[in-house]
């Protein structure tokens, strides 16, 4: 399926997840703190939304995402993707990194045997998978980099803001936009 998005058209492939608010609310924020000199890592690209636009600005940039249809998704759209969990295997440092999470908290009930369902369960606490990625991200963080990533409320603003924290970062909030039953939220993380 075709979509457009800024006067520009994306693919989309079935069993990859289809761009919302929170990823275009990424993309408004990347296109804000992207810089020409940057090298910049997108995880957990989905069809590549969020490269798409990014790569126009930035010196370089690579993606990564666990799915197979979401990687073969991307690089139809003519980003550079890797099929990695998280950032595994990843060499180099990044000056950007773009994180979006599977963030909604998601009971063992609700889950879909798809590949789909990484797109969204973060865990019963909409969780895991940031903490996942706090855990490795100062290995490809270079000095003085950023992260830009995007939660929900569902997922507990001040509990994420926490464990950025706990991991020595600065946290911002860049952007939100209100949503049915959630709002919407960019966070950007210093050191």
């Amino acid at each position: 399926m075709i979509r457009i998005y800024r006067g520009r058209e994306f693919e989309l492939l079935d069993e990859v997840y289809d761009p919302g608010e929170d990823s275009f609310l990424l993309v408004e924020a990347a296109l804000k703190e992207a810089r020409p000199s940057d090298r910049v890592l997108e995880v957990g690209t989905g069809c590549g939304i969020v490269s798409l636009f990014v790569k126009d600005v930035a010196a370089s940039v690579v993606a990564t995402d666990i799915s197979p249809h979401a990687c073969r998704n991307a690089r139809l759209n003519g980003v550079e993707a890797i099929r990695t969990d998280l950032f595994g295997g990843v060499c180099g440092t990044f000056d950007l990194v773009i994180f979006n999470p599977p963030y909604l908290p998601t009971p063992p009930e609700e889950r879909l045997r798809s590949w789909l369902n990484r797109a969204f369960d973060g865990g019963p606490t909409g969780r895991r998978e940031i903490l996942r990625f706090l855990g490795d991200v100062d290995r490809i963080l270079a000095p003085g980099g950023r992260i830009l990533t995007v939660i929900s409320t569902l997922t507990g603003l001040e509990e994420t803001r926490r464990a950025f924290e706990e991991h020595g970062f600065l946290v911002e909030e860049l952007s939100s936009e209100k949503v049915p039953f959630e709002r919407l939220i960019v966070l950007k993380c210093v050191r």
